[in-house]
């Protein structure tokens, strides 16, 4: 089988360097419809292949790009409680942890892809937020969120904002330069763009199948070439790009990870294997139970990447 043409990297444009691995669709629809039990629309099981590449930058991302729709977020979200556990787990997530770090009072922050609002509870007294989220209502006595999308709040607000923020929303996006540049723009000149994406290679990327990492809920992996490429394009300096520690709640995946006894090679993380699925499904039942027993194991390496990029003033032209 020919290899296809590079597609452009999502961020720079340029053509990717690298074809790590062709999919074929119907495994990845078996694996979500079986796996997860949700109907994982827009991809269809006839749909040929889905394949991931490297950016010359260092991101990794699938082509084409095919984001959740509402309902397969719906069924998903609804099914793990993901909004309601996000509450339960924000005082000890490092990502909100080291966006809240950053705010001052009298800040205003917008927080994008925000759920229920929990970074909110973590910001400091008289803090100014605004949350963001496409996928479910809140509930009464959540802080103020709107369904707008970012590109629509940033027509509105530019320039309203000393911190965006946005934990673990950019991999879900077919255009992460495109959300970026919508939270940039709802910037103050000196305001800072806080982002926390899946870092690559980690656990994610080691464990069998991990639907958690693939389209259409994953459709990018980060480094630290790539957010620093992101920053450039978008005109940012950067302030900190990095992993992020682990923290207590990523502490299911890594006691998986330790008692599967399989693990992925590059260019080979989605396979049909049995085994592979039979036992990532058993790990991962009993990585949950190690986990409120024994919480993080010891060298628990890290599944993020934060960066923190700043807006530059205005430059003042030459006398």
């Amino acid at each position: 089988m020919a290899e296809p043409p590079p597609p452009p990297c999502p961020i720079t444009g340029e053509p990717a360097a690298e074809l790590l691995q062709s999919i074929p669709a119907k495994l990845l629809y078996d694996l979500w419809r079986r796996g997860a039990r949700v109907e994982p629309a827009p991809l269809r099981r006839d749909q040929g292949r889905v394949n991931l590449w490297r950016s010359p930058c260092g991101l990794a991302f699938f082509d084409p790009a095919l984001p959740g729709s509402p309902g397969f977020y719906a069924a998903l979200y609804g099914r793990v409680r993901a909004h309601e556990t996000m509450a339960g787990e924000a005082a000890t997530r490092g990502d909100f942890r080291a966006g809240a770090a950053l705010a001052r009072p009298g800040d205003a922050v917008l927080d994008v892809g925000c759920g229920h609002g929990a970074f909110a509870g973590l910001l400091p007294a008289g803090i100014r937020y605004q949350g963001l989220e496409p996928h479910g209502a809140p509930p009464p006595g959540s802080p103020p969120i709107s369904a707008e999308t970012v590109a629509a709040h940033a027509a509105r607000c530019p320039g309203a904002y000393d911190l965006a923020c946005a934990f673990q929303v950019l991999e879900h996006v077919a255009d992460p330069l495109g959300m970026a540049a919508a939270m940039a723009r709802c910037l103050k000149p000196g305001g800072r763009l806080v982002l926390a994406m899946p870092i690559w290679p980690s656990p994610h990327t080691d464990f069998p199948n991990n639907l958690v990492n693939l389209p259409p809920h994953h459709l990018s992996w980060w480094d630290a070439g790539a957010c620093r490429a992101l920053a450039a394009a978008l005109g940012l300096e950067v302030e900190q790009v990095g992993p992020l520690a682990t923290y207590p709640s990523q502490a299911s995946l890594h006691w998986a990870l330790r008692l599967t006894p399989f693990r992925t090679a590059p260019g080979a993380w989605v396979k049909p294997y049995w085994r592979w699925h039979l036992a990532g499904a058993a790990a991962l039942w009993l990585g949950t139970k190690a986990a409120r027993w024994f919480g993080l194991p010891r060298g628990a390496r890290p599944l993020d990447i934060l960066l923190v990029a700043r807006k530059p003033p205005p430059s003042v032209p030459a006398a």
